[in-house]
């Protein structure tokens, strides 16, 4: 076990993203995600954030791979990291079976240093769109996760040593309206694991990431799928940390990987201070 990293909310700390390709078979999802995360520790970073999914990403026609929340391979897995490395980790996002039901719910959850579950928020706006043409007799772009998961209603921060987090999955990153209620419960770092999809992310992805930190002058840190994975799905990737003036501090390029930059608390607050629309709001 290693020493913990545990800043003040005042101090600045190393946070990382991580970047991942996942397919359908878990024990090397998270054999991967392992190797990344050793990356993400060894560059110093006490906060690490995964991809949505991570843990398997399947054929969106097909039903998801889901896990017990009583027996969760995947949050065993999580939690013996993180106490084993001293880190908080956001646990991208993982497919919870419901009781009684044949839907999940797609859920990211907040590990601390201990390897225990600090906060648990399940997705709320779920991604049904027709992106484009039929491909190959079956419409790859089209998806309906309200077929298979159950929306969740709550908007989720959690309290950590590093500040307050956010905590929202993919497709809520078009919602503004929530990162705003994350924002006046506290928020100052707002967390986005993501399969987002090719078509849309090379037009869309980054300015709706910077948008999200600069109306609410946080960093945001999006961690997301990249490539190609069952059932033809192809997703953007191009994960990045973005600070509250909405510059991009650090990125992944194609591939799998990590990317690292410092938070730091003060800069949150001078934005803030600077220009106070957080204090300005009257709806």
């Amino acid at each position: 076990m290693t020493e913990a990293i545990t800043p003040t909310a005042a101090d600045p700390f190393l946070a990382a993203v991580i970047q991942m390709s996942s397919g359908a078979e878990p024990e090397a999802n998270l054999a991967r995600a392992e190797q990344l995360m050793d990356q993400a520790v060894s560059q110093g970073s006490g906060l690490l954030v995964l991809p949505e999914h991570f843990n398997a990403l399947d054929d969106p026609s097909q039903p998801p791979y889901r896990e017990r929340f009583e027996a969760s391979r995947t949050l065993g897995f999580l939690s013996d990291y993180a106490a084993a490395h001293g880190v908080w980790i956001v646990g991208g996002s993982l497919a919870l079976a419901i009781p009684d039901s044949d839907k999940v719910t797609n859920t990211s959850f907040v590990i601390d240093h201990q390897g225990a579950i600090q906060a648990r928020y399940h997705k709320i706006h779920l991604f049904d769109v027709a992106l484009g043409p039929a491909v190959a007799k079956r419409d790859v772009s089209a998806f309906q996760e309200s077929s298979s998961v159950a929306p969740g209603t709550t908007p989720v921060t959690a309290n950590t040593p590093f500040g307050t987090i956010g905590l929202s999955v993919c497709y809520d990153l078009r919602f503004p309206e929530l990162y705003r209620r994350l924002a006046a419960q506290g928020a100052s770092l707002l967390t986005v694991p993501a399969a987002f999809t090719l078509n849309t992310g090379k037009d869309h992805w980054e300015l709706l990431l910077r948008a999200r930190a600069v109306e609410n002058f946080s960093y945001v840190l999006a961690a997301g799928q990249w490539g190609k994975h069952p059932g033809g799905r192809r997703t953007y990737g191009h994960s990045m940390i973005v600070e509250p003036w909405g510059t991009v501090i650090a990125r992944v390029p194609d591939g799998e990987g990590v990317a690292v930059a410092e938070i730091d608390p003060a800069r949150i607050r001078r934005c803030r201070k600077r220009i106070p629309c957080l204090t300005h709001r009257v709806l």
